[in-house]
């Protein structure tokens, strides 16, 4: 009996929710994270060169190679366990390790990640992270004293989360070894995944974070050009109502100013709409945390709210900015070609009605040729018509003179009358 037939992508949309496990890790450990991307045009990158990069460290330690077509990717190198995925911008590697040296965030565990293979990297250097994973201490203070001891505690957030499972911590400052730093402490008995999922969204808050705001550094650039077009759209919008400069002058001026918004909008809408979608998994990502505040410490929401929310709100506003000042361009633009319609159809009506004044002069001066062809007409018709006559009058015994005047007033009739049907006709 014949059977349905699979859609050719069913298996594989459907292995791709399953494509980025969570690490499961077993306490005590650390971890290593690195996210390169190219500086500029990296959604469009050479993904061949990211293969070949990781095939680099792989071989170093002879591991085995993902499928050529692979965007993730997880085995060990030495004693970690790596997982590498490829993003739309950007590249990352994960280093997992058992247990924690002895000097907390030692930057030697960044050794597995070699100086001259990152320097060799087909992009640069976004985020790098060294996370701490270690057993929870007996008492909250001597959490609190180890993390005055690791991080600066002016910006230091920490909290419990997912229901007390664990407390992470983090400064968010980059340390002089190049290393922003992370600290969990988990609870006994928490599983091995759970604590691997609470490490993967500290990576995943850093990064996401790191990558929207790139659209700070593009909404402070697009601020100054905007601040130049701004006076010049004002200036223009103002004049709309003076006639100081002609129309078509001001609308060449608006579309060079339309032009440059345009080219603003393509150059800075991806950046804006990417950094929107990075914003929005930075808050789900420590959403899904359900943070509880440890001893009145801020937690990495109130850090957010405080450090992060602001730098998006500047990016929003650069973008409705952009975009307030188009829509002002276009209505301006209406404005302009309205004014320009209107001159213009008072132009063609000054131009009608002067062609009308020309049209009635050239029917006055028709009618004066008429009248005098009819002159000329009948004079030479009153020749031809008493030479025709010259012998009934000289039997009537009429002089030239008379036969002449007599003729005279019929011919003149008579011609008026051809040259009136003439003219009806063609009308």
């Amino acid at each position: 009996m014949p059977k349905i037939t699979d859609h050719p992508q069913r298996y594989a949309i459907v292995n791709e929710l399953h494509a980025r496990p969570f690490p499961a890790l077993e306490v005590p450990c650390h971890a290593v994270y690195l996210a390169i991307k190219e500086p500029v045009e990296a959604a469009n990158r050479d993904r061949g060169k990211d293969r070949e990069h990781l095939l680099n460290l792989l071989n170093r330690h002879g591991g085995a190679h993902p499928q050529p077509d692979a965007t993730h990717f997880s085995g060990d190198i030495g004693k970690h366990l790596l997982k590498w995925e490829s993003h739309t911008e950007f590249v990352t590697y994960t280093a997992f390790g058992k247990g924690v040296s002895q000097r907390p965030f030692d930057p030697a565990e960044t050794a597995v990640f070699p100086e001259d293979w990152q320097a060799v990297a087909p992009g640069k250097r976004l985020v790098s992270l060294m996370i701490r994973i270690e057993e929870m201490p007996a008492s909250e203070a001597e959490v609190l004293a180890k993390l005055e001891d690791w991080f600066v505690g002016e910006s230091l957030a920490v909290s419990k989360v997912v229901d007390g499972a664990a407390v992470v911590a983090g400064d968010f400052r980059i340390d002089p070894a190049g290393n922003m730093r992370f600290a969990v402490f988990v609870q006994p008995g928490t599983g091995s995944r759970r604590v691997g999922r609470i490490v993967q969204r500290l990576c995943e808050v850093e990064t996401y974070r790191a990558m929207s705001m790139l659209g700070l550094v593009r909404a402070r650039a697009l601020t100054q050009k905007l601040n130049a077009l701004d006076p010049q759209l004002s200036d223009l919008v103002t004049a709309l109502d003076t006639t100081a400069r002609s129309p078509e002058a001001a609308l060449h001026e608006l579309l060079q100013i339309s032009s440059e918004l345009e080219s603003l909008a393509v150059k800075y809408t991806f950046r804006f709409g990417a950094t929107a979608a990075y914003e929005a998994i930075v808050n789900q990502r420590i959403a899904v945390m359900r943070e509880q505040r440890l001893q009145g410490r801020q937690t990495f929401g109130e850090f957010m709210m405080r450090r992060y929310d602001p730098a998006m709100r500047t990016v929003k506003s650069a973008e409705s900015r952009l975009n307030s000042m188009a829509e002002r361009a276009e209505r301006a633009a209406e404005l302009l070609r309205t004014r320009v319609d209107v001159e213009r159809s008072a132009q063609n009506q000054k131009l009608l009605e002067s062609m009308d004044k020309r049209a009635d002069l050239q029917l006055r001066l028709q009618r004066t040729v008429e009248g005098l062809s009819v002159v000329a007409i009948s004079y030479y018709a009153v020749n031809l018509a008493a030479y025709a006559a010259y012998p009934l009058t000289e039997a009537l015994h009429l002089s030239k003179g008379m036969a002449t005047a007599i003729l005279t007033p019929l011919v003149i009739f008579g011609v008026w009358l051809m040259i009136r049907r003439v003219h009806n006709h063609l009308e």
